[in-house]
């Protein structure tokens, strides 16, 4: 008999079958993951702390470099920014990686790590969802993952069309039901099938409901309603637009580093702002120009070339944050991701 589903309240009651047609399709489906493979605490966080906010395929390269070179949570206590910052170059959201060495940092100086996600959360960058993975998977703590994927599928099952301000509203709104579905279960393999089923099946668009292992339960399906939940207010788009700098002399290209106190660039370099030079775009010839998206910021970078003379020369040399970096020294800088692939374009122009 086919369950369907049209409240929350029903999910629950039917909690074990729901558990095993999810957890039987997540032991056969389930992606083959480096941190999934001999699991363990520390690639446990390590890997959730890189999927913030960033998609499986960009992680996978980035996860296995960085278990070379920092096997452990002693060796990522005890290594230099500078080369936590290098390993995390092109993942962007720099602040992940600081705050990870510092969470090593904190581990180490303890006699055990901490277990419950309450102890979690006090480290650095560990918020409700990340404290949830981590105790779930590598101590078994009942705590409910509920990030976007599942929000998706629980807006889905449960056929929820309330129009949400913002993602946290919408995880606050299923928390109760994510923890309602989780007991009883293996939580670790619980969270990770609902967040595999989310991002493997109930995609945002064209969910693939043929197949979707939970689909007699699901509300959204039964209606025909699943690619238009759930629903978001329209988010506010900030435009801004910035004017760089390509100032190349005698073998060396001029970058602007973050000093320690900058809160998203500490220690990276980039193309300097034409405003870092005193410049204005005026009479300077365009390079080219780039867009990217940070959050909502939707940002226009115009970069332009500037032929350094004595007295610009003698402007650089009074601010701490300007250097020259000779060319052949680029790799073995921090540059964000962008800059380097556009610095890489503009070279190979010359």
């Amino acid at each position: 008999m086919i369950f369907v589903a049209d409240s929350s309240a029903q999910l629950p009651s039917r909690r074990a079958a729901f558990h095993a047609a999810l957890h039987g399709w997540y032991r056969i489906h389930r992606r083959r993951l480096p941190w999934r493979e001999a699991p363990s605490l520390y690639k446990t966080v390590v890997s959730e702390f890189m999927l913030q906010q960033t998609q499986v395929a960009t992680v996978l390269p980035y996860f296995a470099r960085w278990r070379r070179a920092l096997p452990d949570f002693a060796a990522l206590a005890a290594a230099p920014e500078a080369q936590v910052l290098k390993l995390w170059e092109g993942l962007g959201y720099y602040s992940r990686a600081r705050n990870l060495r510092g969470l090593a940092q904190a581990v180490v100086a303890r006699p055990a790590p901490p277990r419950t996600p309450a102890e979690w959360r006090e480290l650095p960058g560990v918020g409700p969802y990340t404290a949830a993975a981590i105790t779930s998977i590598a101590f078994g703590e009942p705590a409910a993952c509920v990030d976007g994927n599942v929000v998706r599928l629980l807006a889905r099952l449960t056929g929820e069309t309330k129009k949400f301000r913002d993602s946290v509203e919408a995880a606050k709104h299923f928390t109760p039901l994510a923890d309602a579905l989780i007991a009883g279960s293996d939580p670790g393999e619980h969270n990770q099938a609902m967040m595999e089923l989310g991002a493997t099946v109930c995609f945002r668009p064209k969910p693939l409901c043929l197949t979707c292992p939970v689909a007699k339960f699901c509300a959204a399906r039964r209606e025909g309603i699943a690619e238009s939940i759930p629903r978001f207010a329209p988010k506010q788009t900030e435009q801004k637009s910035v004017l760089r700098s390509f100032c190349l002399d005698r073998g060396r290209l001029l970058l602007r580093r973050g000093g320690a106190g900058a809160r998203r660039l500490a220690g990276l370099h980039e193309l300097p702002e034409l405003s870092d030079l005193g410049l204005q775009p005026d009479g300077l010839a365009l390079l080219a120009t780039k867009r990217r998206a940070i959050t909502r910021c939707q940002i226009t970078e115009s970069i332009h070339a500037v032929k350094p003379d004595a007295k610009l020369r003698a402007r650089i040399a009074k601010n701490a944050t300007l250097e020259w970096v000779a060319l052949a020294n680029l790799g073995a800088i921090t540059l964000s991701g962008p800059h380097r692939r556009w610095i890489a374009e503009l070279l190979t122009d010359l």
